[in-house]
């Protein structure tokens, strides 16, 4: 792919298709003699083996850079590492070497901190190249978690990231993004809109986590209901937390959001 090539950086993504993780969890290679490895991704032999083939092309793996520590980004890296010769890990909550935060630099990629999806979520800036991990992906959105501040913040991260001046985003799931901008501010305004319809419907006088995703995200498919009710939580809690929440609103009841 030429606009990979450009930034010398190579995309092999596992054959974990699924409604989370879309046509599958993407691994990026990043540079060369050594290359640095974002996101393993899962323990399936065919994408391990890839990639070890792949970053041995590029000189091997100088390091291996985690967005956030959810399984079908990390549950390869045991192996990964293993057959690779134990390079350095960084990552801001998973297992690491190297604990890494906003700022940060770990070989060619410097950390954004990208709070929202996952509390430890961190997106990597290679050049004009970014790997956004879930925080940004190819297609579709994604769900936000409830963490307190969390939702302020993604908005946050996502006019950072905006501002860079990054000329391609590089998912965790989802194709690679060829016009950074555009896609940030289909995001922006696409969460916006959300806390927008949400309003209209509380001010309409529904109070149920049901009515709310009814009617707020009533594109949602089944199988995506449980991010949707994640999603919903996050923005009752921003509302909350500017004093914009009306009294008598259900909280969605959640359980096992993390590990999607």
């Amino acid at each position: 792919m030429d606009a990979l090539a450009a930034h010398d950086i190579a995309q092999i993504t596992a054959d974990n298709a699924g409604p989370y993780t879309l046509r599958g969890t993407n691994t990026w290679l990043v540079g060369r003699d050594p290359c640095f490895v974002v996101d393993p991704g899962p323990p399936l032999a065919s994408h391990l083996e890839r990639v070890l083939a792949d970053a041995h092309d590029r000189g091997g793996i100088g390091g291996i850079a985690i967005t956030h520590d959810h399984h079908d980004h990390t549950e390869g890296l045991a192996a990964l590492r293993a057959a690779a010769g134990e390079p350095p890990v960084a990552a801001a909550r998973h297992p690491a070497d190297v604990r890494i935060a906003d700022g940060d630099t770990f070989g060619p990629l410097t950390a954004v901190a990208t709070p929202g999806h996952a509390p430890d979520h961190v997106a990597f800036v290679a050049g004009r190249a970014c790997f956004t991990g879930d925080a940004v992906l190819g297609e579709g959105s994604v769900f936000v978690a409830p963490d307190p501040g969390s939702l302020r913040g993604y908005l946050g991260a996502l006019e950072r990231l905006r501002a860079m001046d990054l000329a391609i985003l590089c998912p965790g799931h989802g194709p690679l993004v060829l016009d950074a901008n555009a896609k940030l501010d289909e995001y922006i305004a696409h969460r916006l809109d959300r806390e927008r319809r949400l309003e209209r419907a509380l001010a309409d006088g529904l109070r149920s986590a049901d009515e709310l995703l009814d009617r707020v995200w009533s594109d949602a498919p089944a199988a995506l209901r449980g991010a949707a009710s994640v999603t919903l939580a996050a923005h009752l809690d921003k509302l909350d937390e500017e004093g914009r929440l009306p009294d008598g609103v259900e909280r969605p009841q959640l359980s096992g959001y993390g590990q999607v």
